[in-house]
């Protein structure tokens, strides 16, 4: 099927966003996305849709331009990444919405998305900065974790939550996975307070005070609602820095090395 899409409306690091036709998106895969990835995405969305999480309704799979694409429903309002920065006053209203919607998630169980461990084992094991023996030790640690069947988005974060009328949506499920929900919070926490924030994020949220204090009160909020320790999180984190690594952000590798290898030489 190929269609004439509209104007962008965004664009990340894998794919461009378009209008199309009546209260639909486009969100259309950079040329050379793997099918395997836009199908998946397409197919846990769906997912996640019918199990009545608040994620947009799919429509399905398209091609446009020679390139794969997904039709969305288009979701009114602004990201809680832009609320903060028109409004930094609601951090703490807007950090306890994000760690309250969060633990709504971990609440439901899909057996037939992709096992997070198994996941991250895939992607550390073709991370090509780990050294051998390096990547060997995380994976270790990472047979050592604990297994489940919760709902984990992969990259939950202030971007992939609109702030619409009918309440948060969380969009962009192309990480989604089923498994220990404390290994999605460590994701968000390295996403909170270890990683290179995007170009375009705004100055007062690059201040490490701020991340600092909106992950604090993400986190108590968090762990008041579900089971769980900040040790267990922290566990996680070792092999989801490493995994981290697979996207190339420009600053980062050198940094998470040293982090990897460092809390490596604690555990021995």
């Amino acid at each position: 099927m190929t269609t004439e899409k509209g104007e962008m409306i965004g664009r990340g690091r894998s794919a461009e966003i378009f209008t199309w036709k009546d209260n639909q998106v486009l969100k259309l895969y950079l040329e050379g996305s793997p099918s395997a990835g836009v199908e998946r995405e397409a197919q846990t969305s769906m997912a996640v849709h019918k199990a009545g999480l608040p994620v947009p309704e799919t429509e399905g799979i398209v091609e446009v331009d020679g390139r794969l694409g997904i039709v969305f429903e288009r979701v009114e309002g602004r990201s809680m990444f832009d609320v903060l920065e028109k409004e930094p006053w609601k951090l703490f209203r807007l950090a306890r919405v994000m760690a309250e919607l969060h633990a709504t998630m971990h609440s439901y169980e899909l057996p037939e998305l992709v096992s997070r461990r198994e996941r991250l084992e895939d992607i550390i094991r073709a991370v090509a900065a780990l050294p051998t023996n390096t990547k060997e030790a995380v994976l270790k640690v990472l047979s050592q974790l604990p297994d489940g069947n919760a709902v984990c988005h992969g990259d939950f974060f202030v971007d992939n939550i609109v702030m619409s009328a009918r309440g948060p949506i969380i969009i962009d499920w192309g990480g989604a996975a089923r498994g220990d929900p404390l290994a999605d919070v460590a994701r968000t926490w390295l996403l909170h307070r270890l990683a290179y924030v995007k170009a375009g994020i705004p100055e007062r949220w690059i201040i490490p005070p701020m991340r600092a204090l909106f992950h604090y009160v993400y986190l108590r909020r968090y762990l008041q609602i579900r089971p769980g320790s900040r040790k267990q999180i922290t566990a996680w984190l070792l092999p989801v820095v490493a995994a981290r690594l697979a996207e190339n952000v420009p600053g980062e590798e050198e940094r998470f090395l040293a982090l990897i290898e460092a809390k490596l030489k604690s555990q021995r």
